[in-house]
């Protein structure tokens, strides 16, 4: 008997939450606040944002979408059909998600699993 590892894209994936950029924004926040105040504060508030919308917002792989909620509610979906192209930056040190829509540009700052977030990109919408 032989298995097949083809991926199950047919299978719901849900991100874990991330806080590592959140946490790293807050930390540095600290000592620009002894410096420059205003810059400190502006970090600070950055980070605490991304902070909640860490805790928040939900990101679902579907078979035929990537979804997006907030708590139980569906705020938008993604189909893949109308997916161009993706990339995440700094693989070494993921920051930032880039996907390009048929009509428009997505930047989302990784507040998800950055593994998993490309296991999911890679089995369920390849690059061209």
């Amino acid at each position: 008997m032989t298995t097949s590892s083809v991926p199950n894209v047919l299978s719901t994936v849900e991100l874990k939450p991330s806080y590592n950029i959140p946490i790293v924004l807050v930390l540095a926040s600290i000592p620009l606040l002894l410096m420059k105040l205003w810059i400190g504060g502006v970090l600070t508030l950055l980070g605490l944002f991304l902070m909640l919308q860490a805790v928040t917002l939900r990101f679902q792989f579907t078979a035929t979408d990537f979804d997006l909620y907030r708590g139980e509610k569906l705020i938008r979906r993604f189909p893949y059909q109308e997916w161009q192209n993706w990339r995440i930056f700094w693989n070494r040190v993921p920051i930032l998600f880039y996907f390009k829509e048929i009509h428009s540009i997505h930047f989302l700052p990784i507040l998800f699993d950055p593994n998993t977030l490309k296991s999911c990109l890679e089995e369920r919408c390849p690059r061209i």
